[in-house]
């Protein structure tokens, strides 16, 4: 009985992360309501998988895969088809146009006038009056866009020439040294243990985390500093 159960979960297990691979991120990255019920969904299934007889547990693995077919047959058409995706994934909606609220729109969708506000301070707007447009997007969070005269001045508005800024290269993570980072920045382990040697640290494994900006400046951070004693910041 135990052993059996342990196989099934197993299946159910590998299954499970096979499919949602062949499904794609999206239903995590981008969770629509949509999305939540096909989460929901193939959970349950997986743990009739688990827990299920073995027939039922072969019924629910044919289940598990055509659901996933048919997802991702639905993401095919979304891309497809613009008239499928606006039924069925709908669409953006306006809760606020030129600084005035849409009432009508708020009314279909049931969103009130205390969420609305609530979504706008999570912005750090409030005031109604400083806002342009305010849409509520397939995945529920609210986008919002200042008015002009409110939006905070960048270096492009003033003229200003600035350096570019891509990724920080991560090099060590957890007393690990990332060798393809390190090899795709162009340096070798010797150069790190050099430049970590300049900032006092003597071994990488002491090393929480390096990681190497685009105008060379390497951060690091270790796992205990020098100074740090014993339950100085709390749970320890």
């Amino acid at each position: 009985m135990i052993l059996s159960l342990i196989i099934k979960t197993t299946i159910a297990y590998y299954l499970l992360l096979f499919l949602t691979r062949v499904i794609g991120r999206k239903i995590i990255a981008q969770m629509t309501f949509f999305d939540f019920a096909i989460g929901v969904t193939v959970g349950t299934i997986t743990g009739n998988i688990a827990l299920g007889t073995k027939t039922d547990s072969l019924s629910a693995s044919i289940v598990l895969t055509v659901f996933a077919l048919l997802t991702i047959l639905t993401d095919f058409i979304h891309l497809k088809s613009h008239l499928f995706r606006k039924y069925v994934g709908s669409e953006p909606v306006v809760l606020i146009k030129n600084g005035k609220i849409v009432y009508e729109n708020m009314r279909k969708i049931r969103y009130t006038i205390n969420e609305l506000m609530m979504q706008l301070r999570k912005k750090n707007i409030f005031d109604i009056g400083d806002v342009e447009f305010a849409l509520v997007e397939l995945d529920g969070k609210v986008s919002v866009q200042p008015k002009s005269q409110k939006q905070a001045v960048t270096p492009q508005d003033l003229k200003l020439s600035t350096s570019y800024k891509g990724l920080t290269k991560d090099l060590v993570i957890d007393g690990k040294i990332m060798d393809e980072n390190l090899k795709d920045a162009g340096l070798d382990k010797d150069w790190l243990i050099t430049e970590l040697s300049h900032k006092e640290v003597t071994d990488y494994k002491e090393v929480l985390y390096a990681g190497l900006d685009t105008t060379g400046n390497l951060y690091v951070s270790l796992k205990k500093e020098k100074d740090e004693k014993d339950g100085q910041y709390g749970l320890e």
